[in-house]
């Protein structure tokens, strides 16, 4: 199913769901969030420029703005999840800029950014050579870009205990360990796609569930 959608527009969060995929992180995924923030850190160093790429409710920008004066930017396709975020980042006392904008025609100047990162939501882009093109173009030369999602070919079995450990349940369970999973890409399709673009530097390290892709321009 997300895979039809997938090819007429990029896949954003609006109304109910943006707020269940909050709460959903805010209750699950925060230690998660914490440990994506100090591998981020490793990256940059105060007043440094950062994109996060479909952050969602703001979590993980929210905790990497707690470990440094980073000037960081959170850009995602839905009104209401940028809404959310901005509450979440007030309410943490952090100054985060986020933006309305979609991944592959990013309203931003070319090589402005030390460093960028999205974590589970590239499967929802409709362009996906394109938007690693954009991420090339606004990223600045000898940085590098973080690229983390699911993998399709991930055992359901897997998956299963990902969402047994998150505390998922009923329709939250099952979307989580069917549709996500089945709307991901494959470690081969995600190295055609950095093939067609601009970027020729990469890592590709798996996971259990999916893997990380680290892009240097």
């Amino acid at each position: 199913m997300m895979k039809f959608y997938r090819r007429f527009q990029d896949l954003g969060l609006e109304g109910i769901k943006a707020k269940m995929y909050d709460n959903n992180t805010r209750e699950y995924r925060l230690p998660e969030m914490k440990e994506e923030a100090k591998e981020a850190a490793g990256y940059i160093k105060n007043e440094d420029s950062v994109l996060e790429v479909a952050p969602g409710p703001g979590y993980l920008s929210i905790e990497l703005a707690k470990l440094g004066s980073y000037k960081i930017t959170g850009m995602d396709l839905s009104k209401d999840v940028l809404q959310i975020a901005e509450s979440n980042a007030k309410i943490a006392g952090v100054n985060i800029n986020f933006r309305q904008g979609n991944a592959s025609h990013m309203p931003f100047d070319e090589s402005i950014f030390n460093f960028i990162i999205c974590v589970l939501a590239f499967k929802n882009f409709k362009e996906p050579v394109l938007a690693l093109n954009e991420m090339y173009r606004v990223l600045k030369p000898g940085s590098t870009a973080v690229i983390k999602d699911l993998n399709r070919n991930a055992p359901i079995e897997v998956m299963k205990v990902l969402v047994k450990n998150m505390g998922l349940k009923g329709i939250n369970a099952f979307l989580t360990r069917s549709f996500q999973r089945n709307g991901a890409y494959t470690k081969k399709e995600f190295e055609e796609f950095i093939s067609l673009s601009r970027f020729d530097d990469y890592v590709i390290k798996d996971s259990d569930i999916g893997f990380s892709i680290y892009l240097k321009k």
